[in-house]
């Protein structure tokens, strides 16, 4: 739409579209993510990204409750203005979709029952991230 209309944003850069793991790098590095879709709510509150919705509303408040996320709406000043806010904000919320460790739980309960890997030392050597 930016050529389209004949815009230009020298901080923004146009890219052909990206595979999920190609973007997710791209959010991660991110100062702030601005978009309309609840699963980049959620990914920019685990990264540690400020956002802002452009909506009235959102089906991820826990967002919202952690300070990760704050609601613009579609006016273009009050957009702004939740944008600037969220460029000062420090990340350090807690995470509310939980620690990054499911994982390592579930082989733990897995090996603890007999189930799975017979071999604990096998086990402890899974390595998960986060």
């Amino acid at each position: 739409m930016m050529t389209h209309f004949n815009l230009t944003a020298p901080s923004i850069t146009l890219t052909k579209p990206l595979g999920y793991l190609e973007f997710l790098y791209l959010e991660s590095n991110a100062r702030l993510i601005i978009t309309d879709s609840g699963g980049l709510q959620e990914e920019a509150c685990i990264l540690g990204v400020p956002c802002v919705t452009l909506r009235e509303n959102t089906e991820r408040p826990e967002t919202l409750d952690v300070g990760s996320n704050v609601l613009g709406g579609t006016d273009a000043r009050t957009i702004l203005e939740k944008s600037r806010i969220m460029l000062d904000k420090k990340p350090g919320w807690k995470n509310p979709y939980g620690d990054g460790h499911a994982g390592r739980r579930m082989v733990d309960v897995l090996v603890e029952a007999g189930l799975g890997m017979k071999d604990e030392t096998k086990a402890s050597k899974i390595r998960f991230s986060g």
